[in-house]
């Protein structure tokens, strides 16, 4: 536990990711260590090729580190079976993209069933109805990815990762293909479920603005962490205009 008493939900140990390009090797992740607390709302920043990307897909168990260890809720996620670490992602973490991945011809209500489907929940639609409510889409449970703006898109996303309740939701640069504004709606959605519900919250972004409404930052650089810091007065969404990019160099 931290010094709040928090446990960790997230802890990995001495991290690496190594990647083999014909006679060529890229360390991807060069003996990264973190813990992510329950209630965190972390992000991770830091230039093209740092290892943001990398280091997304090793928190969300959605591939293997070359040495070092991961453990979910104090279980080593390395130990576990494909089928195994499918029901881990399903039920414990919450994924968010900056594309979407809506599927083109279905409405919303069944785009944020799927998961429920995997996981072989009961009364899908209803709990489906219930995360699009929660994130402003009650009036739009019929409409296809078309019929939607960036925005709205973005919240069926949003309603389709939280529908199995995870603890963990991580998301990859959830605001990168909005407008600010629906940026922001998006933005207080996030502040919003990790305030009023204690998800624990995952951001990689590049975006200097988005990491100041989170509470912790972490920055990396060639695979390693150079920084971890704490964010005592995060940004609250929409009550602070964006200053220009110059000033949040």
């Amino acid at each position: 536990m931290n010094e709040n008493g928090r446990k960790p939900v997230i802890t990995i140990q001495e991290m690496t990711k190594v990647y083999t390009m014909g006679e060529h090797k890229v360390r991807a992740l060069n003996g990264v260590s973190l813990s992510i607390y329950e209630g965190d709302f972390l992000s991770i920043m830091g230039p093209s090729g740092s290892g943001k990307s990398t280091m997304m897909n090793m928190l969300g168990a959605l591939d293997k580190p070359t040495s070092g260890t991961y453990l979910l809720d104090g279980t080593d996620v390395s130990n576990l079976s494909d089928d195994e670490l499918a029901d881990v992602r399903n039920l414990k973490i919450g994924f968010v993209f900056q594309s979407f991945n809506l599927l083109p011809r279905t409405a919303a209500l069944q785009q944020v069933e799927l998961p429920l489907i995997y996981s072989g929940r009961r009364q899908r639609a209803e709990k489906a109805r219930e995360a699009l409510e929660m994130v402003g889409l009650g009036d739009r449970l019929d409409h296809k990815p078309s019929e939607l703006s960036g925005g709205q898109q973005q919240r069926v996303a949003i309603a389709r990762a939280l529908v199995n309740e995870p603890a963990i939701i991580l998301a990859d640069e959830p605001t990168g293909n909005l407008d600010s504004k629906s940026g922001t709606e998006v933005m207080q959605i996030f502040q919003k479920l990790n305030r009023e519900r204690g998800i624990t919250v995952v951001f990689v972004t590049h975006d200097p603005w988005i990491a100041r409404h989170t509470n912790r930052v972490v920055t990396l650089a060639d695979g390693q962490i150079v920084r971890d810091e704490q964010i005592d007065e995060p940004l609250v969404a929409g009550e602070t205009e964006r200053p220009s990019d110059a000033l949040l160099q």
